[in-house]
């Protein structure tokens, strides 16, 4: 594990605390029974942007704390435990796009909103079914931005999206010549096909040609971040029902098969959040960062696959029904797969970053 210091101890208790009494997943149930498009609730982000979380990566000249990415991973992955639905995922990454490659002018005038938590940005990046970076069709031309965007996390709430076209990442403010169609996935949270027709855009000047990379590299651990936040719950459910779950007169636990299947997952959980925190740690020291993103997506996508999977089997008859929160972790994790890159998409880019 990771080795923390005294602020970054102090933050992830204070996350933890927050999402066990005021976010289980009870309040994501209040949520998606309310059928809101934005799929969260205003008041805990509101929350969350008092308690300084929407501005963890942000220069304090701007408003933030600029804490680094292991401390907003730290809550992000308690976030995940409880299935917390909120846009500070994607103002995060937007706010990321923005440190790296937007003008002082930019920076100055977005990058504060975002960490008070007035403004909510996103990304805008893939195209299609399949993440494809290499595949993006969205065109610039006169300051004006045309082009669909599809499976776009927390748009409904977006003030903000950061647009990846064909030269560039690009700024795009939430209105006119902007229209957006719900995606409903089975995760039940925020997702929208965006469609931009000629709307007005500012570019990203900084961050060279490989900004986009950029990016994406960290909405790959940020988000392996949130994986192995619910991994680890899953987990932990899972082995508590064992311990009491009853039957022919024995407790589930003492059966020997289903000790060696927790043992398994956890050996898979520890080399998760290896990778995992391995990510972070990369990100705050820049170093390889494209390798260790590649290595914690695709990891925490296979272990937290397994795992939900696994939770659901050893429940039994009662994992597959809705009053049982195991089955929540199961449909979000099969979006969170999908998103920035699958395992086979990660492992390949890692081949060819390594020279294979």
């Amino acid at each position: 594990m990771a080795v923390l210091n005294e602020e970054q101890e102090m933050l992830r208790d204070m996350a933890r605390e927050w999402s066990t009494n005021e976010s289980p997943v009870a309040e994501f149930r209040k949520v998606r029974a309310s059928g809101a498009p934005e799929a969260f609730n205003p008041d805990a982000y509101k929350a969350m942007a008092e308690m300084g979380w929407t501005g963890v990566i942000i220069p304090e000249e701007h408003g933030g704390s600029d804490f680094g990415w292991m401390s907003v991973g730290l809550i992000v992955e308690e976030l995940g435990k409880t299935l917390t639905a909120s846009p500070l995922i994607a103002s995060t990454l937007a706010a990321s796009a923005i440190i790296l490659g937007g003008s002082d002018k930019q920076k100055a005038e977005w990058l504060p909103r975002i960490a008070s938590g007035e403004l909510i940005a996103t990304l805008a990046i893939d195209e299609g079914p399949h993440h494809n970076p290499a595949n993006i069709a969205t065109s610039v031309s006169g300051g004006k931005v045309s082009g669909t965007k599809a499976f776009v996390h927390e748009a409904h709430a977006a003030d903000l999206f950061v647009v990846a076209a064909t030269d560039g990442l690009y700024l795009v403010e939430n209105g006119d010549r902007v229209s957006l169609s719900t995606r409903k996935l089975t995760d039940q949270r925020s997702h929208a096909e965006v469609t931009f027709d000629g709307a007005v855009a500012d570019k990203l000047e900084g961050g060279g040609d490989d900004l986009l990379d950029h990016v994406l590299d960290r909405a790959r651990i940020i988000t392996a971040c949130e994986m192995l936040g619910m991994a680890q719950r899953v987990f932990d459910t899972t082995l508590d029902y064992l311990k009491q779950r009853v039957q022919f007169n024995q407790v589930l636990a003492s059966f020997q098969a289903l000790q060696h299947r927790m043992a398994d997952l956890f050996g898979e959980l520890a080399t998760m959040r290896s990778a995992v925190e391995g990510g972070l740690m990369a990100l705050d020291a820049g170093f390889r960062v494209p390798e260790a993103a590649c290595i914690a997506k695709a990891r925490a996508s296979d272990v937290l696959h397994l795992i939900s999977r696994e939770g659901v089997q050893l429940h039994g008859g009662m994992g597959m029904t809705d009053e049982y929160d195991i089955g929540l972790y199961l449909k979000r994790a099969r979006i969170l797969e999908a998103s920035w890159g699958t395992s086979s998409y990660l492992r390949n880019r890692f081949a060819n970053l390594s020279g294979y």
